[in-house]
């Protein structure tokens, strides 16, 4: 059975959308990047440990498990946004992001007993110049919250993104070709 270790809304609705049979594990994996941890190998960290977390609840009762772990950061000029705590941090998110391109990295971690498989998504986003007004227009939506770099690419802040190369889903938060990829690898999708 394959177990997702997320508490992402979006994710569980991106895995649904493949067709796979999936049962929602939770974890909790501290998201803390190290001083000197490159963007990359903080997401891949992050990813592996939240599907590693979820094997270790569930191969009691399920010898077979199979725990998929993701995670999605917002990086610009080296610096990862994380998500916002309040609406001030949201709000420096969004004019640091205005008008610039950012990469937004995902990593997808497939483990079983016997195995571990990581799949990494980078896709380039630019926004549009944003003016105050639209930005805490946007803050007082509520939807920046819990959303990496402060935004929701399926969400109001479509209207921001001038130009995306690269996965939409993975700027959503599970690329969904290379988790089709690695589940395919573990005999869970066709």
């Amino acid at each position: 059975m394959l177990h997702l270790a997320s508490q992402s809304p979006r994710r569980r609705e991106l895995l649904a959308q493949i067709g796979v049979p999936f049962e929602i594990v939770e974890v909790d994996v501290p998201e803390v990047r190290g001083a000197d941890e490159a963007p990359r190998a903080y997401v891949e960290r992050v990813a592996c440990a939240k599907a590693r977390a979820g094997l270790r609840s569930v191969s009691a009762g399920d010898p077979g498990a199979i725990a998929l772990g993701a995670d999605t950061e917002v990086v610009l000029d080296g610096r990862v946004f994380g998500k916002p705590h309040d609406a001030g941090a949201a709000m420096a998110m969004l004019r640091a992001l205005s008008g610039r391109q950012h990469a937004v990295i995902s990593v997808v971690c497939c483990a079983s007993a016997s195995s571990e498989n990581v799949a990494v998504c980078q896709s380039m986003v630019r926004f549009a110049e944003l003016d105050e007004r639209a930005i805490a227009d946007y803050v007082a939506t509520g939807e920046p919250f819990g959303k990496a770099g402060g935004y929701a690419i399926q969400g109001k802040a479509a209207a921001f993104i001038a130009h995306l190369s690269g996965s939409y889903s993975g700027v959503m938060g599970l690329p969904l070709f290379e988790t089709a990829r690695l589940l395919r690898g573990a005999g869970v999708l066709a």
